[in-house]
């Protein structure tokens, strides 16, 4: 029987502050003129900050949790670095995408108010312990990314990009609905922890695999793994960049927490059938994301395949079905999303207004005209390619051991395979940066925004800090398993 505890709003407390504080940027928004929208991007970013500061407040000790709402929402160790990070993704893609905005008459209120929605669907995703709070977090921000992705309503790309993330959506929605109701007939509940209780009681286990199928399928959608990876590319080069930046980096530390609540907290009882497939996955990934970036000349498109390759690699954690695995697979999804900012956060810097900066050749001579934003764009490049010593390459390194370790050796040696042929499309930018003479759309006047200037750069050299001392980080993720 449902029951309400007050307390439990103690457990959903940042959720409710940003909630709260959106629905106030609403209303206040409303009486704001266009030339004071900075009110809206201050007022949103404190939003953000003070929801993690409670995320942060309220984190449970090392190896416990507690449940709220009868067990639909969860809040342990690993809901609060999820937690910490997607709102640390989330302020960043305002930080970046505010003068890309603004030059384009696209810095409207909606931009901050579906960014806020959809980091409050992460966040309630991350904690879920149902499969109700699940698909109710899932949905609040897939719909908030379809509207993002069609902000520019003049732009016939950016339609065409957000009728085919809306339709694919629609359909990995469905997919994943149906897998959860086929669990929900054959277990009789929507509850994650009975779901995983009841694997060996049930019936007619040939349901549980038929939901389990489905389910994977809907995840892999969502994080973008190969063969479901129809939307991303699209989706990446069709969106403005300023929303690419977010769609492209916090959501996969959602993805996560999407694919880790549903598998293993649900279904842990069946590791020896989702592990398999997973590999499979990582296997089409790897192949499909670096073979593909290779023919690119758009930049965002092959980041968007980069993106596909970097889900195959964090798959690999998954594979072992095992703490150590999950929190390397965790650590992963974070260095990605810090690493994947900064290089969309730097096409959005150097584009202007006729001139998106999205082609590889636009980046002609950049060393020239400002080694400093050359070396963050090297450094990031780099650190997807998984070059020692950036964090990038320590990230890979932990996910190789965890699938090495659970017995994968053939699927580590796939993945460093591909990893090898990746370094020539990150190299190529790099290539064209330093050895390439400037194009004359290139040679437009660098930004001038002191704060944007001052957070690429701090994202960038994490990439290098984090390279050097990566150790509490990881150890913060092992806690937050157990380990």
């Amino acid at each position: 029987m449902m029951s309400f505890n007050p307390n439990d709003l103690v457990a959903i407390l940042p959720e409710l502050i940003l909630l709260g504080a959106t629905c106030a940027i609403l209303l206040i928004d409303l009486f704001l003129k266009p030339s004071q929208r900075d009110v809206t991007h201050w007022m949103s970013i404190a939003a953000l900050a003070v929801s993690a500061c409670f995320v942060w407040q309220g984190a449970p000790a090392a190896g416990q949790g507690l449940s709220a709402f009868n067990g639909m929402f969860l809040h342990d160790g690993i809901s609060v670095v999820l937690k910490q990070f997607v709102l640390l993704m989330s302020g960043l893609s305002l930080f970046y995408g505010r003068n890309y905005m603004r030059e384009r008459q696209l810095l409207i209120g909606e931009y901050y108010l579906l960014i806020l929605f959809a980091t409050l669907g992460m966040m309630l995703l991350v904690s879920a312990g149902s499969l109700i709070s699940a698909y109710l977090g899932l949905e609040l921000l897939a719909l908030s990314s379809y509207a993002l992705v069609a902000l520019n309503r003049d732009s016939s790309v950016s339609a065409e990009a957000a009728i085919k993330y809306f339709v694919l959506g629609a359909l990995a929605s469905g997919l994943l609905l149906y897998g959860m109701s086929m669990i929900y007939g054959a277990t009789g509940t929507l509850d994650l922890a009975r779901i995983s209780a009841s694997i060996g009681q049930v019936e007619h286990p040939g349901w549980l695999a038929f939901g389990l199928i489905f389910l994977i399928a809907g995840i892999a959608f969502k994080l973008g793994a190969a063969p479901f990876h129809m939307w991303l590319p699209d989706v990446y080069q069709g969106a403005p960049t300023a929303i690419t930046v977010f769609i492209g980096s916090a959501p996969k530390l959602a993805a996560f927490g999407l694919a880790y609540r549903l598998l293993e907290g649900g279904l842990g009882g069946l590791s020896e059938h989702w592990t398999l497939m997973l590999a499979i996955l990582s296997v089409f990934s790897l192949a499909i994301g670096n073979l593909f970036a290779i023919a690119q000349s758009n930049l965002k498109r092959m980041l968007a395949y980069s993106t596909i390759s970097h889900v195959g690699f964090l798959l690999l954690g998954f594979v072992g079905a095992s703490p150590a695995g999950f929190s390397a697979a965790m650590f992963y999804a974070i260095s990605y999303s810090l690493t994947a900012a900064v290089a969309f956060g730097m096409i959005g810097l150097l584009a202007r207004k006729g001139f998106e900066c999205e082609e590889i050749e636009d980046f002609k001579g950049l060393n020239q005209r400002s080694p400093w934003y050359a070396g963050i764009m090297a450094i990031a490049m780099f650190s997807l390619a998984g070059v020692p010593p950036l964090f990038g390459f320590f990230a890979k390194l932990l996910v190789l051991k965890a699938a090495i370790d659970a017995g994968f050796l053939w699927l580590a040696i796939v993945a460093i395979v591909f990893a090898i042929i990746g370094i020539y499309y990150y190299l190529r930018v790099v290539k064209v940066m330093y050895f390439d003479s400037a194009a004359d759309a290139s040679a437009l006047p660098l930004p001038s925004d002191v704060p944007l200037r001052w957070v690429i750069s701090l994202n960038g050299l994490a990439l290098i800090v984090l390279g050097f001392a990566w150790g509490p980080l990881f150890d913060w993720c092992n806690r937050a398993f157990g380990i």
